[in-house]
């Protein structure tokens, strides 16, 4: 009895696109798709109302268009992240959401900190754009904040903004100790957010993920 499994104790991760009625496999995550806001709910129907599901964890796969190299579409509060968001707590009131904290997706640069012109992650600069992210999520109803940036010192920044706007019951869930090594392949081709082979900008992610 020390030790059990359940459904649970289960977070299912979602990966959402804009647009209606799209439910698009993910060639490198065999079994998954990215849906959009409209189809995520109904996907959810079944998996929380009838499966039992309480808890998922959304991952946006954004337009090319949104992207560019300070990742202000994170800070979107009409965003995809944040309407999602909403959608999912007015529809499954009791549904814990999660939201995914890290800057990749919304780069034009693939990078989950700002990139200088020299090439340089700044991370200083980076955790201030994740806390406020982290606040934009919790406005829209968010219950978990789950940073996965790999910066130093983003928890305690995250959790300052979040107090200082009046959200102390908003969770943080460092969730990832992430490794500079291909494991994380398949997650980034689901989510475009691979980093951009071009002048200044790093290849790998060596500088602020562990060494392998």
């Amino acid at each position: 009895q020390s030790s059990m499994l359940s459904i649970d104790h289960l977070v299912w991760p979602l990966f959402i696109c804009d647009g209606t009625e799209v439910e698009r496999p993910i060639r490198a995550l065999h079994g998954q798709s990215t849906r959009s806001i409209d189809k995520t709910v109904e996907v959810l129907r079944e998996a929380h109302g009838t499966l039992g599901i309480r808890a998922v964890a959304l991952f946006p796969a954004v337009d090319e268009s949104l992207k560019d190299r300070e990742a202000t579409e994170a800070l979107n509060a009409d965003g995809l992240v944040p309407r999602c968001v909403r959608a999912l707590k007015d529809a499954f009131p009791d549904l814990v959401v999660i939201t995914d904290i890290a800057l990749d997706p919304f780069s034009s640069d693939g990078h989950d900190g700002i990139v200088n012109e020299r090439g340089e992650i700044e991370n200083d600069r980076s955790i201030e754009v994740l806390a406020r992210m982290a606040v934009v999520h919790a406005e829209a109803g968010v219950d978990v904040v789950a940073p996965s940036d790999m910066m130093d010192g983003r928890v305690d920044r995250i959790r300052d903004a979040l107090d200082d706007a009046g959200f102390s019951d908003v969770l943080i869930l460092s969730y990832t100790a992430k490794y500079c090594s291909a494991f994380y392949g398949p997650f980034r081709a689901a989510l475009d957010s691979a980093p951009r082979a071009r002048n200044n900008v790093p290849l790998d992610k060596k500088t602020y993920q562990m060494d392998p």
